[in-house]
């Protein structure tokens, strides 16, 4: 997106330009998000306290949240619990009743609140990793999330779709990733906020300095600086042995081709198998481990997610047939209903191999052979024409100097390695203890460890609530020239660990502790699985056998866990 020149100076930076980014330039521009009374939460304990204070930048969610444990209301228990607020404001009973309840979050105009800041993203569009493809994947996928899941303040999702579409969406609408990535691209012009966005804007390093933080090699200094860049950037790369396999030439199209190999176990991987041609031979070995540690596609309903559903059904089925001589039904026989399964021949075009390494590779002028070995020690050997290693996906950190890096993960336990390599759950610990990781450094979006849209929201509201609060408070600090700031950056690490210690002590104590805390006063408490799957109106067979084809994707697992653990549009769990 066009835009003028990088200014050299503003409040805040945002790293990144996904969805939580796009949520809080919203709110820096002046966009106050208020409790609208006049829509009267189903919850009467929620709606009567806000009541008592209806801005939602000044709420205190340990008070607000205390209760839904016990609610009769489903709230989640994997996402922090500021996210599972605001979501659960703007789309009440939305997962099951999304026509009865409109949002009860009203947004206010107030200009006086505004804040200066750039969102700076590499992708050539915002929307972050929607906006970008690393694996040859089909843009025409639906999304994992509703339509509805997906919106953003001041110009819905559903707004969209009636301008292009000229009707309404049906409920529990699936957009495709091409929908999305082309909404999250507009949504900046439609609602004001286009003037901070910068696209295709690479960050080379972030350097603390005295007066705040100093942003090269665009000579930005600014006072807060928001981590919004995602863990998805970029695919697990394959060990050495199979790297060979990533630069195989194409396959001669006079001949049949030899198959692809897909490695990965969850989404990523799948979508790769959803999108190959109908004819295109698959080899496909993925991690199998049921009990311990599932594929998030066993949570994908068949009448909800069809395709991954369908792709379930091919992993388990070959792995059943792995284990040993037995009578086994083919799901294409039970599964008729499915039109995914109904697009190929899929006994001819795919073979599942779970729990199998590959224990050699040949490459050869017309694609390579390699050697597989499964669980059980048994050798065989398949000739392949390229590989999709897509056993995950992680972002990075890099971008942060040495001393940041430092600040950021915490001085005990800190790895180099860490920052190449950020899952949702690398720095959860130290979010559930505040989001801002870091004096004036905040984490949003799925580097909080919550990757779905629907709880950016929180994240978004605490992190502005903080740093409109700060400018508010305190007065502009002196810009200093780029050299002074180069020399100042040597600070020894005793003053800069004092001047951590003070802020951690303001955090800690400071007069809005309940908010700085995320809603945990008790960092230990007991966050129970929740360990059911939204009944949509579909039908969930709660049986459990080796044998039983009939329920594989509506097993009782909660989607949100699976997806805080693979995220949108990601790999599938790594391979051991």
């Amino acid at each position: 997106m066009a835009g003028p020149p990088l200014p050299p100076h503003v409040d805040t930076v945002v790293v990144g330009n996904g969805p939580s980014a796009l949520i809080l330039s919203y709110i820096l521009h002046g966009n106050i998000p208020y409790y609208d009374p006049s829509r009267h939460h189903p919850d009467p304990i929620l709606h009567s306290k806000l009541l008592k204070s209806p801005c939602l930048l000044d709420i205190d969610v340990d008070d607000l949240t205390a209760h839904f444990s016990a609610s009769r209301l489903s709230y989640s228990t994997q996402a922090l619990p500021i996210n599972v607020l605001l979501d659960t404001l703007r789309r009440p009973l939305a997962d099951t009743e999304p026509e009865q309840l409109q949002s009860c979050v009203q947004w206010e105009q107030e200009p006086g609140r505004s804040v200066s800041h750039v969102v700076l993203g590499n992708t050539p569009r915002a929307g972050g990793q929607w906006a970008d493809n690393p694996v040859a994947a089909s843009w025409d996928i639906g999304a994992l999330s509703y339509l509805e899941m997906l919106s953003l303040p001041g110009y819905s999702f559903t707004e969209h779709y009636q301008t292009l579409y000229g009707k309404a969406p049906v409920d529990f609408h699936r957009p495709t990733r091409r929908e999305v990535a082309d909404y999250l691209a507009t949504y900046p012009e439609r609602v004001g906020i286009s003037d901070t966005i910068y696209t295709s804007t690479t960050i080379e390093n972030i350097v603390r300095s005295p007066t705040g933080f100093h942003i090269y090699p665009h000579s930005i200094h600014c006072n807060h600086l928001v981590l919004a860049s995602g863990t998805f950037s970029h695919l697990i790369p394959p060990r050495p042995l199979l790297q060979p396999l990533l630069n195989l030439p194409p396959p001669s199209t006079l001949a049949a081709a030899p198959p692809t190999l897909v490695v990965g176990s969850g989404f990523t991987a799948a979508d790769i198998i959803i999108s190959a041609p109908p004819t295109q031979r698959i080899i496909h070995i993925f991690k199998w481990a049921p009990d311990a540690r599932p594929s998030p596609l066993r949570a994908c309903h068949p009448q909800a997610y069809p395709e991954y559903a369908g792709v379930y059904r091919r992993m388990k089925l070959a792995a059943i047939k792995a284990s040993g001589p037995r009578d086994v039904f083919s799901p294409l026989k039970r599964a008729k209903s499915n039109p995914f399964f109904e697009s190929r021949d899929w006994e001819s075009v795919y073979e599942g191999f779970p729990n199998t390494v590959i224990k050699e590779v040949d490459v050869q002028e017309a694609g390579a052979t390699v050697t597989l070995q499964s669980d059980d020690g048994m050798t065989l050997q398949r000739k392949v024409a390229g590989l999709k290693y897509v056993v995950g996906r992680r972002g990075s950190l890099q971008y942060l100097d040495k001393s940041l890096q430092a600040e950021v993960f915490g001085h005990d336990g800190y790895r180099v390695g860490d920052v190449a390599s950020i899952s949702g759950s690398t720095l959860r610990a130290k979010v559930e203890e505040n989001l801002e990781i870091a004096p004036d450094v905040f984490v949003i979006g799925s580097l909080s460890g919550d990757s779905l849209v629907r709880f950016a929201f929180g994240g978004c509201v605490y992190a502005a609530r903080e740093i409109m609060g700060r400018k508010e408070r305190e007065p502009p600090l002196p810009l200093l020239s780029p050299r002074i700031m180069k020399r100042n950056n040597t600070l020894d690490a005793q003053e800069r660990k004092e001047n951590q210690g003070s802020r951690t002590a303001d955090v800690k104590g400071g007069e809005h502790a309940y908010i700085r805390a995320n809603g945990h006063t008790d960092l230990g408490i007991n966050r129970v699985q929740r360990r059911s799957f939204t009944n949509v109106g579909f039908g969930i067979d709660g049986r459990d056998s080796a044998l039983s084809l009939e329920k594989d994707a509506a097993v009782p697992i909660d989607l949100e866990l699976a997806w805080r653990e693979s995220g949108w549009w990601t790999g599938s769990w790594a391979l051991s």
